[in-house]
């Protein structure tokens, strides 16, 4: 179990998906650029087998926009969405209602 305080160190936001980039060589990444209010930030995500492009493009999302940058398939990835998956189905966990981009989840 975390403490509260831990849980509390995590930046939450939603962000608006503005990008998709297919990875080449890479048949389940994308390279998404997702604007979180104050920036635009990219993230490589293993998303390609559940999503199509156009299916993402404006798409709100929930993102862990504080998490430590790093390198996957060479291209540095600084955030990352949030999705629930089960038996083999994956689906990108959103905002019920529009809502600003870069607004904080609390």
């Amino acid at each position: 179990m975390i403490s509260f305080e831990e849980f509390s160190k995590l930046d939450l936001r939603i962000g608006r998906i503005l990008e998709v980039q297919d990875i080449e060589g890479k048949d389940k990444l994308y390279l998404l650029k997702v604007d979180i209010g104050e920036k635009t930030i990219q993230i490589v995500a293993g998303i390609k087998a559940f999503y199509k492009k156009e299916e993402l493009l404006n798409k709100l999302i929930v993102v862990l926009t504080n998490l430590e940058p790093k390198k996957i398939a060479g291209i540095e990835s600084c955030g990352m969405l949030l999705a629930a998956v089960k038996n083999d189905k994956l689906t990108l966990i959103g905002p019920y209602q529009e809502i600003e981009a870069g607004s904080k989840i609390k």
